[in-house]
């Protein structure tokens, strides 16, 4: 079978991409023209150079593809021109499905995130039923991927066979250019955490989200949404495992997220002034305040979904970004080798 994917490059589309091809799929990637495809090192994908803003390379791309599996997003906590994350997220998603439409493509898997769905005011586990609303998005990158996924839900009312997924936090290997949650891994080998706040995240191996995006086009139903997560781990837990996984000291300070937010607020500033990101987004900040727990329950009932342990993604993860020399290798990983 041909099939489409989006967003390749990046660190959940490569590994997507890989599984395809693993599992016997004639894989197309639709890449920039100056995106690297490094992430795609050693996999036999076809590389089409396009955009999903522009609706001729889009149409050119899902040509003869019975599926597609829509990944690209432009994944920023901060940008100079927000406009920007809205048009590849919202407009990009709408050109996509549009083109799928018609195409008349078998089953599209639309790649959302955990980010657009809700948390309960008790404390208690998000779901995909847990009520939310445009107004309860922090930051351009989550208020663009809500309205992306209204965009999905248009396009499943009109008749396109879409399932939605929600990726957590994933963690593993091929992060080429690291994500949020990569950079805390790599911040942690190269020994630059200090301190741990109040926070608290749900972290999943990134094979089992690239495994999820397949059984969603197997078995998902259509206009449904399936959180791709596994477990709920405070900041200080997470950095306990990798105290455990690196033979790293953990932080033992906690500082309080009004000092972080101060912190922030000076990154911005700077931020705006010179037009580069800043080291600690306020966006970040922000949402670092909830404690973003979800129950994967439905995507590992109706799905399969595995539930790889997260101290071996953690483990997985270090070991990639030293073996790629992103980081030298911490006491554990040598007294592993030794």
């Amino acid at each position: 079978m041909n099939v489409l994917v989006t967003g390749a490059t990046g660190f959940v589309g490569a590994n997507v991409a890989r599984l395809l091809v693993a599992d016997g799929y004639r894989v197309r990637v639709l890449a920039r023209p100056a995106s690297s495809v490094t992430a795609l090192e050693g996999c036999a994908v076809e590389v089409v150079r396009g955009d999903i803003l522009e609706p001729d390379s889009v149409a050119r791309a899902i040509q003869g593809c019975a599926q597609v599996f829509h990944l690209a997003a432009d994944y920023r906590l901060w940008a100079k021109d927000p406009s920007e994350i809205y048009r590849n997220n919202v407009d990009g998603t709408r050109i996509m499905l549009e083109a799928c439409m018609h195409a008349r493509v078998e089953r599209v898997v639309y790649t959302s995130s955990v980010g657009t769905l809700g948390l309960p005011q008790d404390g208690s586990l998000g779901t995909e039923t847990t009520p939310v609303s445009l107004h309860d998005m922090i930051g351009s990158y989550k208020r663009s991927k809500f309205l992306a996924e209204r965009v999905a839900e248009e396009y499943v009312a009109r008749g396109l066979p879409v399932v939605i997924v929600n990726p957590s936090n994933p963690i593993g290997p091929w992060e080429v250019r690291p994500t949020p949650t990569g950079q805390l891994i790599l911040d942690y080998l190269l020994r630059r955490m200090f301190a741990t706040l109040d926070t608290g995240l749900n972290l999943v191996h990134v094979a089992d989200v690239a495994r999820g995006h397949l059984l969603a086009a197997q078995r998902g139903r259509v206009g449904e949404k399936y959180i791709l997560g596994c477990q709920n781990l405070s900041l200080t837990e997470i950095f306990r495992m990798l105290e455990s996984v690196t033979g790293i000291r953990a932080p033992r300070v906690r500082v309080p997220h009004a000092l972080i937010y101060v912190v922030a607020l000076a990154n911005e500033a700077v931020a705006r002034a010179t037009g580069r990101p800043p080291r600690v987004p306020l966006t970040g900040v922000r949402m670092a305040c909830k404690h973003m727990y979800f129950n994967a329950a439905k995507a590992v009932r109706e799905l399969g979904l595995p539930q790889t342990p997260v101290a071996q993604a953690l483990r997985e993860a270090v070991d990639w970004f030293v073996a790629h020399r992103y980081a030298p290798p911490p006491p554990a990983f040598r007294a592993r080798v030794a």
